[in-house]
């Protein structure tokens, strides 16, 4: 267990720092001759954590890095009961690791954070786009998200070469579809660990950025468990 607890702390650290990382300190960077990576580059440097880790710490703990995977996992039968709690603790916690390293970071040139790449709908929404749009978009994409790392995991299927290449890649494209609508959270301990920098309205709206990520994990687990797969499954995350 100490051995899962600390791949998915180190793991989920990573995804803030690389993820969230590229947004505050590369999104807009506008020194020559580098021009900053925008929009698609922060996409493809939150695929890259996941795809990283899902290679180098998946054998370990199965690379969740995001309680609402752990959930989905859990309700599609993927995740044993006893696992659930410590790995969202040690996600929470390695999120917020993640943060406060980013945090000394972003402001060792005396910057201020700004919104901290935090996650928000209304007029925080970089796109302006409201609570229902945010809620559905949140939903859906940890929805669909869910179905694919169950489609690429499951059994008789080469994922120990390629899963990890489709799941990363699945992350990317969720980025570049939602950014513009919520900065993209699909991940409440990515959203937990910014909004406790950030503070003040990135706190008020959290909310938003656990709960639909939780729930479109679990209809996307149901879903897959019950209308997709196509064999029976063992939870593979067992106890040691």
């Amino acid at each position: 267990m100490t051995k899962k607890f600390a791949a998915e702390f180190i793991g989920t650290f990573w995804l803030v720092l690389g993820g969230c990382g590229s947004a505050v300190l590369a999104a807009n960077f506008k020194s020559e001759p580098f021009i900053g990576i925008g929009l698609v580059g922060v996409a493809f440097a939150f695929g890259l954590t996941v795809l990283t880790i899902a290679y180098g710490l998946g054998r370990i703990s199965g690379a969740h890095l995001n309680p609402a995977v752990t959930i989905g996992l859990w309700a599609g039968g993927r995740a044993e009961n006893s696992l659930v709690i410590p790995y969202i603790i040690a996600q929470v916690l390695g999120g917020i690791a993640g943060a406060a390293i980013l945090y000394l970071i972003a402001t060792g040139n005396g910057s201020d954070i700004g919104t901290f790449a935090a996650n928000g709908y209304g007029e925080h929404s970089p796109g302006g786009y409201n609570l229902t749009s945010a809620f559905v978009t949140e939903f859906i994409m940890t929805m669909i998200f869910i179905i694919i790392i169950m489609g690429a995991t499951e059994k008789d299927r080469a994922r120990e070469v390629f899963a990890g290449i489709a799941i990363g890649l699945a992350l990317t494209l969720i980025h570049l579809i939602s950014i513009p609508v919520t900065n993209t959270s699909v991940n409440p301990a990515r959203s937990i660990s910014q909004a406790i920098f950030v503070q003040g309205w990135a706190l008020e709206q959290l909310w938003l950025f656990i709960v639909a990520p939780i729930l479109g994990g679990i209809a996307g687990g149901i879903l897959y468990r019950t209308l997709l797969c196509k064999t029976d499954f063992e939870p593979e995350d067992r106890v040691q």
